[in-house]
């Protein structure tokens, strides 16, 4: 089988990620890429492909079969039905849009095209991550989800958090995913966001732009969800990554082995190190029954094995024509979810779903 031409648009932290795991993969082919600005710095492993500054003009000269769009959240819509007009699939980062109309829409285009469309919930390919999801559900709801990402980010990371936030909160840019967990977790429907926010930083946000927040999620099954996220130079590092999943019957939580590594290290941001599963059975005496159970995650992908594995399943996807209707659905929904919690932070009212 030929291999898949691929056309890269944007050069950012994860664009070039994922621009090394097609560089690397056997069945794709970079046939360009794109950024608005030269990229600073680009990886000697890119240095060689042609690189260009507009999107729509790299897509008639390059007719790609596959357009991975790694751009800001509000171009994302735009470009990927551009994309899938054209004749190519697409690979899009999270958010999918900046918006749920928008994400409909995306959706909506991959579904009249026929064209497959996977977006970037990277915990999705990541095997700590899975076995997380496994053992909450063998534990059955109603369920009580604690996750939080702070960031304390400075110099060039605090740049591009900054850089993002002028279009998409921290609670939407990262809270897509472990709202995704939760519903992967959970079977129930989501009925309410409750958020709030704090702008802790001046410089650089646009007005009504915050950089802390946090939001619980109520679903119709009782389970009740919590995620935070902040980032910037004031945030602290203590009990920045918290994932635990909570129910009648115990407890899984991820547990950090290296104390060392700090929040703003990308691959704080997945790793797991090992899961506790907590049994919550008692005897008649109100003692516990099962000792607790340690799984260690060893050898789990770092960041860019991730994006490796990521891209992996774009290809299978497209070879072998795999069915992406709840992929699209979730991250649609988890969208929503994340979106009901930015409003609620703006008006200071829950939302109903």
């Amino acid at each position: 089988m030929s291999k898949l031409k691929v056309l890269v648009v944007g050069l950012g932290q994860m664009g070039r990620s994922h621009a090394i795991a097609y560089h690397t993969h056997p069945g794709f082919e970079i046939v360009g890429l794109v950024n608005r600005s030269v990229p600073k710095g680009l990886p000697e492993a890119l240095a060689g492909y042609p690189l260009r500054q507009d999107s729509v003009a790299a897509l008639a000269e390059f007719r790609p079969d596959v357009v991975s769009i790694s751009t800001h959240t509000d171009t994302h819509a735009e470009m990927a039905i551009a994309a899938m007009e054209s004749g190519a699939h697409v690979f899009i980062e999270k958010p999918l849009a900046a918006n749920a109309a928008d994400a409909e829409r995306v959706v909506a285009k991959a579904r009249e095209t026929g064209k497959k469309l996977v977006v970037g919930y990277i915990l999705r390919h990541h095997p700590s991550w899975t076995r997380l999801i496994e053992e909450a559900r063998k534990l059955g709801g109603p369920y009580v989800f604690r996750m939080n990402l702070n960031q304390q980010s400075s110099g060039p990371a605090w740049a591009i958090h900054r850089q993002i936030m002028q279009t998409t909160s921290p609670i939407v840019d990262c809270g897509v995913h472990y709202v995704d967990v939760m519903c992967q977790i959970t079977d129930a429907k989501p009925v309410e966001v409750r958020g709030m926010g704090v702008r802790l930083a001046e410089q650089g946000l646009p007005q009504g732009m915050y950089n802390y927040g946090h939001f619980q999620v109520l679903f119709d099954d009782g389970s009740a969800g919590w995620y935070e996220a902040g980032w910037g130079p004031m945030m602290s590092e203590t009990a920045y990554f918290v994932k635990d999943v909570i129910s009648k019957n115990g407890a899984v939580s991820i547990v950090m082995r290296d104390a060392g590594v700090g929040s703003a290290d990308i691959n704080a941001h997945t790793q797991t190190s090992r899961i506790l599963v907590h049994h919550g059975e008692i005897d008649a005496d109100g003692k516990l029954t099962r000792a607790d159970e340690w799984l260690d995650m060893q050898g789990e992908p770092d960041h860019q094995a991730l994006c490796n594995r990521e891209q992996d399943f774009v290809h299978r996807a497209i070879t072998e024509d795999i069915d992406l209707g709840r992929h699209m659905d979730d991250a649609v929904n988890s969208l929503k979810i994340c979106l009901a919690a930015d409003e609620s932070v703006l008006t200071g009212l829950p939302v109903r779903l």
